[in-house]
């Protein structure tokens, strides 16, 4: 069995990941890590995408197209389908998350502070404010991991988001949002390798000037994706959004990933 901690930079765009995210690049660069991007899928809202990278089906497939439709995921999600194996799961993310796999509508007294594993997410710290502080949300989901040694961790930053829609995708804010989170994943990401996770960091969506995400544009839709720890050696970058939870139970040892070729070139350098 593999270990995993799946990274979500939430609204990143891949061409602010291409320019700010110097350390994830670099590490590319030194073939320590494997990159490439992927279009999001339709809407390009939140909560449909979490969807998404949680269980594999598009939003129209899912049925969660709205980010005010909160309801538990149709389908078995990563979590679910990792506790069911007898895995320990947790996470440090946004309260969606929790209504996805967990109890939905999310009640703060009750959600906010999970540690029962017979949930999806049997150990999760959540929050409910967009402006949460990125470090703060890291130091969570390290305070999880150095307690429960999950074997899946979810760490969910909105900074980045936050950002986008304060000022749009072409403030600086945005930008160095972009490159705080890079500075974090700088601190905490070798920590996770040397304790023998894989990682895979990308984003739900991306952002456009308008402080938007809905428009079907390469702005929008664009998300990076970063691979990073031996698990990934012999598995196949993934082609679409919908094959991320596929990739994610392949690298825990849970399944197989589905054999589908990558569409585009895989990206060996920090920029293109």
């Amino acid at each position: 069995m593999g270990r995993l901690v799946f990274v979500l930079l939430d609204g990143l765009g891949a061409a602010t990941a291409r320019r700010c995210m110097s350390y994830l690049h670099a590490l590319t660069e030194a073939e320590q890590a494997r990159y490439t991007e992927l279009d999001a899928e339709l809407p390009p809202l939140s909560r449909p995408l979490y969807a998404t990278l949680l269980c594999g089906l598009s939003p129209v497939q899912s049925g969660i197209l709205r980010n005010d439709d909160a309801r538990l995921c149709p389908a078995p999600t990563v979590f679910q389908r990792a506790r069911d194996a007898g895995l320990s799961t947790a996470a440090a993310a946004y309260c969606w998350v929790s209504e996805l796999c967990n109890r939905a509508p999310f009640a703060p007294e009750r959600d906010r502070l999970v540690d029962d594993p017979s949930l999806p997410v049997g150990h999760g710290l959540f929050y409910s404010q967009d402006a949460y502080p990125d470090d703060e949300l890291f130091r969570d989901a390290e305070a999880l991991r150095l307690r429960h040694t999950p074997d899946l961790l979810l760490v969910h930053s909105m900074g980045v988001d936050f950002a986008g829609h304060t000022a749009g995708a072409d403030a600086a804010a945005y930008r160095e949002a972009a490159r705080a989170a890079d500075g974090l994943l700088a601190r905490y990401l070798p920590n996770w390798l040397e304790a023998g996770y894989a990682a895979l960091i990308t984003s739900d969506h991306g952002m456009d000037a308008d402080r938007v995400q809905y428009d079907s544009t390469e702005q929008t839709r664009r998300v990076p994706l970063w691979l990073a720890g031996r698990a990934w050696r012999n598995l196949p970058l993934p082609a679409r959004q919908t094959q991320v939870a596929g990739l994610m139970l392949a690298a825990l040892s849970l399944a197989a990933v589905e054999d589908a070729p990558h569409t585009g070139p895989e990206e060996s350098h920090a920029a293109r």
